[in-house]
């Protein structure tokens, strides 16, 4: 199943809920800073700047595991 068409799909899928919801955050983080503290803001912007390294994690050992036949794969969105 690794490098099947079904796996490029839910590659592609999953990076772009993540894309999305980075996005959304992004906008969220100025709004909390003005109407909160800067620390929310910068709190947040870690927060993010965390999800984003474990879920290039994530991927990295995904396609480790399909290249040396293990049997880890994405995690299935639908």
């Amino acid at each position: 199943m690794c490098f099947s068409l079904q796996w490029w799909e839910n590659l592609f899928v999953f990076l772009i809920v993540i894309g999305a919801a980075i996005a959304i955050i992004r906008l969220f983080i100025p709004w909390a800073t003005a109407n909160w503290s800067p620390v929310l803001g910068q709190a947040l912007d870690i927060i993010m700047k965390a999800v984003i390294a474990i879920i290039v994690v994530i991927i990295v050992f995904g396609l480790l595991s399909c290249l040396l036949g293990g049997g880890l794969s994405l995690p299935k969105l639908r």
